[in-house]
């Protein structure tokens, strides 16, 4: 219960401290707005645990269309703290007490998914947040998962491509970046099926008996891998963006989980230093 006092009361002062400055930092465009909620997640991965470790890098071409698996609540906080990024989420968030007003305070682009005729603005609206310079985190599942398989990825909102190269008068490219998030380690003990039923929150699991559980467990090791990134003109097919950003994905998960949580480094004692010859 200690520790979660400790995130519910860091995670207050953050919000006092840094959501009036967000508020004006949205209002007046500055470049801020996208730094406030870097250091939010940075902060909240610290005080729970969470402990990322990193393979490859994530592409400073722009626009950047970053296509990512989904297992967990917690993704939303990893990806976060490893660099400044728009995330697209279902409506239904919006409506969420606390945590809508918070999505909202990330800038998060809604899609309504039961609704296909939103899809074209939604994508619009993505290739807007691009080409101004948003790099937009996109789960291409649709819906999360149980954290070791990867589903099939939807190509709908990938046309957002096109959508940001048609409204773009200084770029005939767009990035897609396959980023894999792979939870190893929970507790200090390597993740099997069991321990990912209990890190992986989809279905119809309820979000706050499985927020407060994350919250007061032990440690969290996260692989996060970032894979190729590809430039895409305007004539790109947007099925084949997906699938192969999917097919990447997968293959990087599968090693991640294979691989487990980082090992650490043993250092040698020091010895002393052989004395001098005169």
């Amino acid at each position: 219960m200690i520790r979660l006092v400790a995130v519910a009361l860091t995670m207050f002062t953050m919000i006092v401290l840094l959501a009036p400055l967000q508020l004006i930092s949205i209002a007046f465009g500055w470049r801020l707005q996208q730094v406030i909620p870097h250091i939010f997640h940075t902060v909240l991965c610290a005080v729970i645990g969470i402990r990322i470790h990193e393979v490859g890098e994530r592409s400073r071409t722009a626009p950047l269309l970053i296509l990512a698996n989904h297992a967990s609540w917690l993704d939303i906080l990893v990806i976060g703290a490893k660099t400044p990024v728009v995330f697209v989420a279902k409506s239904e968030i919006a409506k969420w007490p606390l945590f809508g007003w918070l999505a909202r305070m990330q800038r998060t682009i809604f899609v309504e998914r039961e609704r296909r005729q939103s899809t074209g603005a939604t994508a619009r609206e993505i290739g807007d947040r691009m080409v101004s310079g948003d790099a937009v985190v996109l789960f291409a599942e649709g819906t999360s998962s149980d954290g070791i398989r990867v589903l099939p990825f939807r190509s709908a909102l990938v046309g957002s491509v096109h959508h940001a190269l048609g409204e773009s008068m200084h770029h005939d490219e767009v990035v897609v970046q396959p980023m894999s998030l792979a939870y190893v380690g929970f507790g200090g003990l390597p993740v099997g099926r069991a321990l990912h039923q209990r890190i992986a929150w989809y279905g119809d699991v309820d979000l706050i008996p499985h927020l407060v559980g994350i919250l007061t467990s032990g440690a969290i090791d996260v692989t996060v891998t970032w894979g190729e990134a590809v430039a895409y003109d305007i004539s790109a097919d947007r099925k084949r963006i997906a699938r192969d950003a999917e097919n990447a994905v997968r293959q990087m998960t599968t090693a991640a989980l294979r691989a487990g949580p980082p090992k650490k480094v043993q250092t040698a004692p020091a010895t002393e230093a052989a004395p001098a010859i005169a």
